[in-house]
């Protein structure tokens, strides 16, 4: 079982940034893929970013390529989000997630563990 919980939401204009963190509990994080994904509103969850547990594989979705960076830190059982330049289409509820993949699933189907997200707004 893991638990995870997002923080680093908030309100941002169009061309700034946020790091979002997302803190695991249990000893196993290490042996989890994560992965970030996001909901805007009337709209489906989509994936943002993934990474594997090792070798540190990623996997981002087009739209946020090159601005997104996902980081994991194992011995402190966080998963970091540094989004750069960011548009108004970014606006949504951002969710961290935890797959026992072997590597950096796309799919939400995938993951088994969800935290509950936070909120970002990018305004104009």
């Amino acid at each position: 079982q893991v638990q995870l919980v997002e923080s680093g939401g908030g309100l941002v204009q169009a061309g700034g940034s946020l790091r979002l963190s997302c803190a695991a509990s249990g000893r196993t994080f290490s042996t989890y893929a994560m992965g970030w994904f996001r909901q805007a509103p009337g709209k489906e969850r989509e994936f943002v970013a993934a990474i594997s547990r090792w070798p540190r594989i990623t996997n981002y979705a087009d739209s946020v390529k090159g601005r997104f960076t996902i980081s994991r830190d194992n011995a402190k059982n966080t998963v970091s989000l540094q989004m750069n330049t960011l548009k108004p289409e970014d606006t949504a509820i951002y969710y961290c997630a935890a797959s026992s993949s072997a590597v950096a699933p796309m799919s939400g189907n995938e993951y088994s563990f969800w935290g509950q997200g936070t909120q970002v707004t990018v305004s104009l």
